[in-house]
């Protein structure tokens, strides 16, 4: 695949990218989910602020966790003017969930120009959402699916809308389990191949949004941010048991490329180019990494028509049909 950035493995770094795309930054009004200090999308917001935004909606499910994000940006000189909006959003909560939408829907602004997607949760033991859902796809996937479409009228109101899902090379571990999403009621779960359906499911999903939505102006990317220490994916507690399992896997699967930590501002320039880089227009749907397009979309996230069913299987999951 060609390359149209001028990014990679280098030089891929958030702050500097936003720097680049400074004017497509200005005057955008962006909504993202999972800001909670030290992760992925505090870091990827509070970038993007210094180049003024029109509004920053900083959604997650602890407000108060919210709230210091946005109190960092204040804080901070280069993004002391920029709006800020908290938005209380369990994504392990379709009642929540709906409630939250209402909330955006009511907002005064007409618009949402970006929506990045980038709250997730990692491995750990067998648990459900409150709809008995598998929990890792019910948050990473599920919840973001409906969210995503129940605030689709405001997206569709701006003049560029993008929306990203942060997904990751972890897709490897599996494909969607179409008939048995939920591993047997856990009988038969893996924590690994749970957050690879999960994954796949953002990858899908963006593939399924720009083949939709793509002839309204709609541009959706997925991307593989890389592994970042410390953050908060792992709520549980990332264990060295944990580890193992992982070790386990990659081998079980031929998969031998190893670890590759990086900083969060490296960890972040993906989200920063699918968001915003006018580069990317010719590319709706793609995976990125490295501030890139990639190639490395694995076989899990390939079979032709998965994205449909994906959708069906997402529409039949939250009881409610998006037709567009």
């Amino acid at each position: 695949m060609s390359s149209p950035l001028p990014y990679n493995r280098q030089n891929a770094l958030a702050s500097t990218i936003a720097a680049d795309n400074a004017s497509a930054i200005a005057g955008k009004i962006v909504l993202t989910t999972g800001v909670t200090q030290g992760g992925l999308g505090s870091t990827f917001v509070e970038e993007i602020a210094k180049y003024k935004p029109a509004l920053l909606i900083l959604a997650g499910r602890s407000p108060s966790k919210v709230q210091a994000t946005a109190d960092k940006i204040k804080a901070n000189p280069q993004s002391a003017g920029v709006e800020t909006r908290v938005l209380a959003l369990d994504l392990a909560s379709q009642k929540f969930i709906r409630k939250a939408a209402e909330e955006v829907l009511a907002y005064p602004e007409q618009h949402i120009d970006v929506v990045v997607n980038s709250a997730g949760i990692m491995a750990g033991p067998y648990r459900t959402t409150p709809e008995g859902i598998e929990l890792q796809f019910g948050s990473n996937h599920i919840g973001h699916f409906l969210f995503t479409n129940l605030i689709m009228p405001k997206i569709l109101a701006s003049t560029s809308p993008r929306i990203v899902n942060v997904a990751s090379d972890g897709h490897r571990f599996s494909g969607v389990r179409f008939d048995d999403p939920n591993f047997q009621g856990g009988k038969v779960y893996d924590e690994w191949e749970a957050y690879g359906q999960s994954k796949t499911a953002n990858i899908l999903f963006s593939k399924a949004l720009a083949g939709k939505l793509g002839s309204k102006g709609l541009k959706a990317y997925s991307l593989h941010p890389g592994q970042a220490l410390g953050t908060s994916l792992a709520p549980q507690g990332f264990t060295d048991e944990d580890l193992a399992t992982l070790v386990a896997k990659d081998k079980a699967i031929g998969w031998n490329r190893g670890f590759d930590f990086r900083s969060l501002d490296a960890c972040t320039a993906t989200h920063v180019v699918a968001a915003f880089d006018p580069r990317l227009d010719a590319y709706n749907g793609v995976y990125l990494e490295d501030g890139n397009l990639s190639d490395d979309v694995q076989p899990t996230a390939t079979p032709p028509g998965d994205e449909e069913k994906l959708w069906k299987l997402s529409e039949k999951l939250v009881g409610q049909t998006f037709e567009y």
